[in-house]
This record gives C-alpha cells, structure tokens and sequence, in this order.
C-alpha cells in the first residue's frame, strides 16, 4: 500500500518496501561482489573462471528476485552454462600453464584504482543528475500484460531459428579446430 508524505512544502509517496526482497538481494550481492573481486585477484586463471560462475549465478538469481524467471534461466544456459564451457576448454586446450602464474600483473596496477573510482564516482553522479528523485511507476495496475514464455521464445526464435543453427554449426567447426591445433606437435 502506498502513502503520501509530506515534509513542509516536500510531498514524497512512499512506498512500502518489501524487507524479505531487499534482504535477499543483499544475501546474494555480497558473494557477488566477493566473487568479483576474486575474479581479478586470482592468479589462477581456472579459479577466476570458477569464481566468474558464482558471479553470473547470483545475477541469474537476482533476477528470480525481480521475478524474471526466464531471463534467470538464459542467463544460466547461455553464459554459465555455454560461455563458461567454452571458456574452461579454450583454458584447458591453450598451452597456458595451469596453476599458479606469477608476472601477469602490470607493474602500474595501482594507478587503476583511483581511475576505477573516478569513473565509478563520474558515471553515479551523471545517473543521478539526469535520474534525480524520480520513481518508478508500479506497473501492477489493471492494465497489466502478461508475456508467456512460449509467446518470447516464438517471438525471437521464429525468424531467427535458422541463423541460431548456422551460429552453433560455427561455433562446433571452431571448438573442432581448436582441438586440432592443440593437438599438433
């Protein structure tokens, strides 16, 4: 339910928060962001992959929390479960070492992270500046569409089912031919 709030000439509509989804998201967040952090501190170029995946899962479970099942379903099929693949064997068929690699690091990595707060701090005030107090509106009104699965999946499938065939005929010709390259000696 919603209720208006006025503060002398400021009138806000407040709306009721809902604690079980604010406190979810934080519950998923915090693993996230460790897990971003971790993904740039490992120096194992496997381990980063595998803290990547803890990355996209939280994302695809933040999004159930926004109630959008099937985008929480492609993120998982398409980014954990085939980019990730596709990531792992493109580790693992390179002549990379596996394990621990010292001197990876640039010498001037310091430098990064002022400049990655100033961007931060640049790119937060210019969504707030063009965003202000503005709300979103609840979009749950009686007027309210309903989009099935099916109807998506028809929508962007149909007329693009064919070049979606090509693209994974491509992408098995190029896992074959990086298998044959690293098996030349």
């Amino acid at each position: 339910m919603s209720a208006v709030v006025s503060t002398g000439s400021i009138t806000l509509l407040a709306a009721d928060v809902n604690v079980a989804q604010n406190v979810g998201f934080w519950v998923i967040a915090v693993p996230m962001l460790w897990g971003a952090l971790r993904v740039v501190t490992a120096r194992n170029v496997v381990h980063a992959a595998l803290w990547l995946v803890i990355v996209l899962g939280g994302a695809a479970a933040q999004y159930i929390l926004a109630a959008a099942e099937f985008v929480a379903v492609s993120q998982i099929m398409v980014y954990i479960g085939a980019v990730m693949v596709l990531f792992l064997f493109g580790i693992m068929l390179t002549r990379a070492q596996v394990g621990r690699e010292d001197g990876l690091n640039n010498a001037g990595w310091a430098i990064g992270i002022p400049v990655g707060l100033l961007v931060f701090g640049v790119l937060a005030f210019a969504v707030f500046d063009a965003v202000g107090t503005d709300l979103i509106d609840d979009r749950a009104g009686d007027d309210k569409v309903l989009v099935s699965t099916t109807a998506i999946s028809d929508a962007y499938l149909g007329p693009y089912l064919i070049p979606l065939i090509a693209l994974s005929f491509v992408l098995l010709v190029a896992a074959i031919g990086a298998i044959v390259l690293a098996r030349k000696d």
